[in-house]
């Protein structure tokens, strides 16, 4: 687990300033795209104002003996890890909004629910879940003594564009997670937000999210970063030149 600072303040992670593409990466949050209309009774969430990772329930489902090597393996490896998912039937919401092969995940190992139930691809899953897994459920257990109980996110597949550009977001790929908070099985809830100067496990276990992320993940974005991310964590599987990524 990489090492981390518990001072006050934007703590950097264990990625250079001369890992990221650039000083100031995309911000991946913004409004919808005209392609998708908004659809039901959505969750409202700062980062998402229009949540679209809605359960595609009257499609049939993706068939594995349809789907690539590649996926077909990805899903095993969710298995072994005890992911709770389903396979959900092929998303093309228009452009950039697309994702062959959809998993919605409604659990992680260790009994950890995810609410709600994330549309996600395999692999953004999969790193999330190893992630989980490896970094996050110990961080918490050392500072603590108690497990996660479920992770409260608040956007996974939304098709969108990044904010003031013209760029889809990783969430409109279904290749993004934005995590709210994390409520632990003590009944603890922990907010994402910048703590308080003296809350020291909290800023402790903040700044281990952001350090270790950048190990599972190319973009790590959170509160310190800027307004956008004041309130939630956002990781994805950004395709980067040269293998760059941008934790903050």
């Amino acid at each position: 687990m990489a090492a981390v600072l518990v001072g006050g303040g934007l703590v950097l992670s264990a990625c250079t300033a001369s890992d990221v593409l650039s000083p100031t990466p995309d911000v991946d949050v913004g409004a919808r795209t005209a392609a998708v209309p908004a659809r039901g009774l959505q969750r409202l969430v700062p980062s998402n104002p229009f949540l679209s990772g809605y359960p595609r329930l009257f499609s049939p489902r993706a068939s594995q003996a349809r789907m690539p090597g590649e996926e077909v393996a990805c899903r095993r490896k969710l298995k072994r890890l005890g992911v709770r998912y389903r396979d959900l039937a092929p998303i093309n919401d228009g452009g950039a909004c697309r994702v062959d092969y959809p998993v919605e995940v409604s659990g992680l190992s260790g009994g950890i629910a995810m609410k709600p139930a994330a549309t996600l691809t395999c692999q953004m899953a999969l790193s999330f879940a190893s992630w989980t897994k490896n970094e996050l459920a110990p961080a918490a257990r050392l500072r603590y003594l108690s497990g996660i109980g479920t992770i409260h996110q608040g956007s996974s597949y939304s098709c969108r564009n990044i904010r003031g550009t013209g760029t889809p977001s990783e969430h409109s790929r279904g290749n993004a997670l934005d995590v709210m908070r994390i409520e632990l099985k003590n009944g603890r809830d922990i907010d994402v937000r910048r703590p308080g100067f003296f809350a020291f496990r909290q800023k402790s276990l903040l700044n281990t999210v952001r350090a270790d992320g950048c190990d599972y993940f190319t973009t790590v974005l959170g509160p310190g970063y800027d307004a956008d991310h004041a309130d939630h964590f956002h990781f994805d599987l950004k395709q980067r030149r040269n293998g760059y990524r941008a934790c903050r």
